[in-house]
């Protein structure tokens, strides 16, 4: 007996000792300027760096401190679905491609065993006419910037199909990062113009639309060969990919909508007011991502990446206590989260492999696979490059919801109406 309470003793003594080490610690740091992936290659790339230095302050923040923890930041650790090597949205706001695409040539080779690279920018270009359309549409009434959501994909493919990246990756005069802020700015300005106008000529504003992208990410194409093969986009999705975008659903989970009904995601990166989300409890949320994991599925997964427990020094993305403790997160204090804009929708990436009950702590871990500029910031030797390892607190406080195919989740669907 007396062997017995000195057990126990011991096993919590090393729980309270593992999540002190791992959840108690803030420092302020500051970010120097001009420091890190983002600065010293992408904006290399796009422009003058010393022009856009001189015009930005150190950013000075509180941040989770990470250092000296046992964490599971190697991706070697995880049990894994292939996916192609990230690559770097750069200075464009198209995650949402990024992850969505990367996801979908996951699917491809579950489905058909063929590897392929994608393109994102051409999803990209056909968004863009998109929201033009509906900007016209709407007499100016509608979001028209560079973000949009994962299930984008699935309706663009289903008018426009998609090309292979070799045929249309949307740099051109040698650039190697995309950065669309300049075409996003006239094409912008252009929309605008059309309410001084009342000019509401939609033929004449999409036909624009396409100059003003093809000047600054070149001319998608029609056709092109694969395999010594001719296809369109459409025949290239249906005989070469043969993917469905009606095989892929939007799980969500967030309280403001009821539960076990099909809602609107209410954030500005839904600009077509898409009413297509799952929408499920949070304990439901987390158990269907955690078997779809499990189950050799990837996941198109989206949310706020922007908290002090997100760090780009190790990588990892944690909650610490002193933002909440773990047995307090709950789908209140999500809400809660996300109704005071502290979670914000902000962005996309892919979770790719799952890491269970870590040091026996009762916790799994997540590998993200992710393309934007942070994740790059260790430098391109780590095995960390372009990766994220995501704690599943991280994941049930502020990720909102994910893409996936519907034979992963079709347990969950079969609860709704």
């Amino acid at each position: 007996m007396k062997r017995t309470i000195w057990m126990a003793g011991l096993a919590v003594s090393m729980a309270i000792g593992s999540q002190a080490q791992n959840v108690s610690k803030g420092k302020v740091i500051t970010d120097e300027k001009g420091k890190g992936f983002y600065y010293e290659s992408i904006l290399k790339d796009v422009t003058a760096v010393e022009e856009k230095l001189s015009e930005k302050e150190p950013f000075v923040r509180f941040v989770m401190d990470q250092s000296g923890m046992d964490l599971p930041n190697n991706p070697s650790l995880y049990t894994t679905v292939w996916s192609n090597p990230t690559q770097s949205q750069g200075n464009a706001g198209t995650c949402w491609s990024f992850s969505t695409t990367s996801f979908y040539e996951s699917e491809v080779l579950r489905q058909t065993g063929k590897k392929v690279e994608i393109s994102e920018i051409y999803s990209a270009y056909c968004e863009y006419i998109e929201k033009a359309r509906r900007f016209v549409q709407k007499r100016g009434n509608s979001v028209f910037s560079e973000g949009s959501e994962g299930n984008a994909l699935s309706r663009i493919m289903k008018t426009y199909g998609a090309v292979p990246d070799e045929a249309y990756t949307g740099l051109i005069d040698g650039r190697k990062f995309h950065s669309h802020a300049k075409m996003v700015e006239e094409m912008t300005a252009f929309l605008n113009s059309l309410k001084t106008s009342n000019a509401w000529n939609e033929e004449y504003a999409i036909e624009t639309i396409k100059s003003i992208m093809n000047h600054y990410i070149g001319v998608p194409p029609t056709q092109f060969v694969v395999e010594g093969k001719t296809y369109t986009p459409q025949t290239y999705l249906k005989d070469y990919l043969k993917l469905n975008p009606d095989d892929f659903v939007e799980i969500l989970s967030y309280k403001q909508e009821p539960y076990w009904q099909q809602v609107e995601y209410k954030v500005p990166d839904n600009w077509w007011h898409s009413k297509d989300y799952y929408n499920v409890p949070l304990d439901d949320f987390m158990a269907a991502l955690k078997k779809a994991a499990k189950s050799g599925y990837t996941l198109s997964i989206g949310g706020d990446v922007s908290e002090s427990g997100f760090s780009r020094e190790t990588n990892c993305a944690m909650i610490p206590d002193y933002d909440i403790p773990s047995a307090y997160i709950n789908e209140d204090a999500r809400q809660f989260r996300f109704s005071n804009e502290t979670t914000t929708d902000d962005h996309g990436m892919q979770l790719i492999g799952y890491l269970e009950n870590y040091k026996g702590l009762g916790k799994d871990w997540y590998l993200i696979k992710d393309s934007s500029s942070g994740s790059r910031n260790v430098g391109q030797d780590n095995p960390n490059f372009g990766y994220y390892f995501f704690h599943e607190d991280y994941i049930k406080l502020k990720m909102m919801g994910f893409t996936v195919h519907k034979d992963a989740v079709k347990d969950l669907l079969m609860k709704f109406k």
